[in-house]
């Protein structure tokens, strides 16, 4: 499972989801989809955008957390 930490960097950064979504060009909408670990994807071209608006690496807003198991997946949807 991929783990979203935007919440993280924009802490960080001192800035607000509204300000990002400005910057980037994405609806504040959109981005929350994607904070919140909802999207079933993200562009390359908003994921590029965003690291540069927030100044940092794919591998800063995106970790990978093992699953325990397939009944824990599932009961997530």
């Amino acid at each position: 499972m991929i783990e979203v930490t935007l919440d993280f960097m924009l802490l960080k950064r001192k800035m607000s989801s509204k300000e990002l979504a400005e910057k980037v060009g994405i609806t504040p909408a959109n981005l929350s989809i994607l904070k919140t670990g909802k999207a079933h994807g993200v562009r390359f071209d908003t994921l590029s955008k965003i690291c540069e608006v927030l100044d940092c690496q794919p591998g800063d807003l995106l970790v990978y957390k093992k699953m325990k198991n397939k009944m824990q997946n599932q009961s997530e949807k």
